[in-house]
């Protein structure tokens, strides 16, 4: 066992071997528990979420910082190649070198740190799944929408987070000189940076307004959909084509915006064209049959208007205007054909016949007139 090969004595081998190989073989069941005892801590606010969700999230990144820990602590049993010079210098008349061993903890000092904040995210990931759920039992949609909106603040504070804990404990970075130098060039940074940030204060101003929130449908830049996220730069909509498009925040607060979820009412306005040779009391009698058929209606006010509107080139036209209570497209829509098959069942029962558009062109031949209709 004490016996050296390569410049280390054979037991240092076989505890390099033999933490690897017990390390990497538990590291699943060390990870499983740790998870659980992690879950712990978040237990008491969510009851009602299933510790399967948490593990589905965290225990990945456990089990990479495990392997790595492991790793590290393996190789340190060995020495060579380890204690190999891979950099020397002489600064300030003293010998700088290098490692592989140093160049090693580095690297596995980075990997924990990631690893670390890796796990920090997937819970930020979770704590807000968490949260959505507990948002979806209400009745308002703003917190549905705040969500997701803090979710991706707090990722980027710790991914800011981790990058100066990166500069300052791998590459011995002053981390304070940092932040300083980033106030004197902060002015540089948002000139260059405008458009986000203008798109970050637009969301702000949503969800300080309100002019909308996640589940409304609204038209904007000529796009109607629904609103499915409202994030740091833009918001997605889901068009009624059920294609997705993303909208920046700042459009969002400069463009006239139309809410129409908020709207109580569906304004609905069409011709209904019948030859010229219907009678006037025809006309009357089919306008006052769609105006109550309309007005009976459960999902209509009592604002409908039915007239005779105008003479036109080749039928007499008859306004139907009306609104529907309910919002809803699919509704609305089903509303809209139902009115419609009435109105023109209520045409064909008076006799009249719907128009198209014709034109009587009369042509003289010999002295007599005679008229062709197309």
């Amino acid at each position: 066992m004490n016996e050296i090969f390569i410049g280390k004595p054979v037991k240092s081998y076989l505890f390099f071997f033999g933490i690897l190989l017990v390390g990497l073989l538990l590291i699943k069941i060390s990870s499983k528990i740790i998870s659980k005892l992690l879950f712990t801590f978040f237990k008491r606010f969510s009851k009602e979420i299933k510790i399967d969700k948490f593990l589905e999230l965290v225990i990945k990144p456990i089990e990479s910082l495990f392997a790595i820990v492991i790793i590290y602590i393996a190789i340190n049993q060995l020495d060579y190649p380890l204690d190999v010079v891979v950099f020397k210098r002489i600064v300030n008349k003293i010998p700088y070198t290098i490692t592989i061993i140093q160049v090693l903890d580095k690297v596995f000092l980075f990997l924990m740190i990631f690893s670390a904040f890796r796990i920090l995210l997937r819970t930020i990931d979770f704590i807000s799944h968490v949260f959505a759920y507990k948002a979806s039992l209400t009745e308002s949609k703003t917190d549905d929408q705040m969500v997701p909106f803090l979710r991706e603040l707090s990722k980027i504070v710790a991914i800011v987070l981790g990058v100066f804990v990166v500069m300052g404990m791998v590459f011995n970075m002053n981390v304070a000189t940092i932040i300083a130098g980033l106030g004197i060039g902060g002015l540089a940074i948002a000139l260059a940076a405008q458009d986000t940030l203008q798109n970050l204060l637009g969301s702000f101003a949503i969800f300080a307004d309100k002019p909308f929130v996640v589940g409304d449908l609204v038209r904007v830049e000529g796009f109607e959909g629904v609103v499915e996220k409202v994030g740091f730069r833009s918001s997605i909509l889901r068009t009624l084509d059920k294609t997705l498009v993303v909208i920046p925040n700042k459009k969002m607060i400069d463009s006239p915006l139309e809410n129409l979820t908020l709207r109580n009412l569906r304004r609905v306005k069409f011709i209904v064209n019948v030859l010229y040779n219907t009678p006037p009391a025809t006309i009357k009698k089919i306008s006052e049959e769609i105006a109550q058929f309309i007005n009976q209606h459960e999902h209509t006010n009592a604002d409908t208007l039915v007239t005779f509107d105008a003479f036109g080139e080749s039928a007499l036209n008859i306004q139907v205007l009306y609104f529907i209570e309910i919002v809803e497209y699919n509704v609305y829509m089903k509303i809209k054909e139902e009115f419609n098959y009435k109105v023109m069942e209520i045409v064909y029962r008076n006799g009249a016949e719907f128009a198209f558009p014709s034109r009587t062109v009369y042509h003289e031949n010999k002295g007599i007139s005679q008229g062709f209709s197309e």
